[in-house]
């Protein structure tokens, strides 16, 4: 089955990218060493390296264990459905790349509301397996629940596994984030899994504003939350063993210890994965 793609040309969807303001995607993008990204970009992520000078390390560390939970919903947990929300621009270890290479047959509906991750996503996945990629914001779940194209590869009325990767901490407080999250965990049924990572500063607390500053004339502020705020996203649901913890203590592959982050071995998020009972 090919993949499901749109209408909308790339240079359409280019010309509609703002490269004057930062946007997170890119950000994360040029501190993963990626280079689909600008000089707004690259100067609001320069400011995050000198604040917390192993930004890049952490960022990398986040990545690492966004591919090993993929790889366990995948491969232990036998999801075959994958909602990623947020995806941020495709790099190395992709969803699709890490479910698929354990079941062919796994289906990946990727979303973003950045217009360049359309255009890279939709050339990434010229002759994958079933797969798709939307512009769309999840502050708006009702237009990603409804939409044709995630439609056309997600099948709600069979377990998902939704991804919320290093993308709730970019939605304020006034932006209801946890209502965001439950509208997302009600549609999908028992056997569903959450996936979600999410900044903190419980590991440099003096830090504080000189962290999110950067963020602050980009497309969304950062708003960094504490572990009890983090753990509330999961609520109702079961947690998955270690729960939720540092993405580094989350079932780290030896060459993923921590000890290989400087500024204290913290990447500071935390992250996990539950089941919905």
């Amino acid at each position: 089955m090919p993949d499901v793609t749109g209408p909308e040309h790339p240079e359409q969807v280019l010309k509609r990218i703002n490269t004057k303001v930062p946007h997170p995607a890119r950000i994360y993008d040029y501190l993963l060493g990626g280079k689909d990204n600008y000089a707004a970009d690259r100067e609001a992520a320069e400011q995050l390296v000198k604040v917390s000078p192993g930004t890049r390390e952490g960022v990398r560390a986040h990545r690492a264990f966004l591919r090993r939970a993929v790889r366990h919903l995948a491969v232990e947990a036998g999801m075959t459905q994958f909602l990623d929300l947020g995806t941020g621009i495709p790099t190395q270890g992709n969803t699709h790349e890490i479910a698929q290479q354990a079941n062919p047959e796994a289906r990946v509906a990727y979303v973003d509301n950045d217009p360049i991750v359309l255009v890279h996503g939709r050339a990434l996945l010229t002759g994958t397996g079933v797969t798709t990629v939307i512009e769309a914001d999840i502050r708006e779940p009702e237009k990603i629940l409804t939409h044709p194209e995630v439609l056309a590869v997600i099948d709600f009325t069979r377990p998902v596994a939704v991804i919320l990767a290093g993308v709730m901490h970019f939605i304020t407080d006034q932006e209801d984030p946890y209502g965001l999250v439950e509208r997302f965990k009600a549609a999908v049924p028992s056997g569903s899994h959450l996936l979600l990572s999410h900044i903190t500063l419980d590991f440099a607390p003096q830090v504080g504003d000189e962290l999110t500053k950067p963020y602050d004339k980009s497309t969304a502020p950062m708003v960094p939350r504490s572990h009890a705020e983090v753990s509330k996203f999961f609520e109702g649901w079961q947690p998955v063993d270690p729960g939720i913890v540092e993405v580094v203590r989350w079932r780290p592959d030896a060459a993923e210890r921590q000890e290989h982050i400087p500024g204290g071995g913290h990447a500071w998020a935390y992250g996990g994965i539950a089941v919905k009972p």
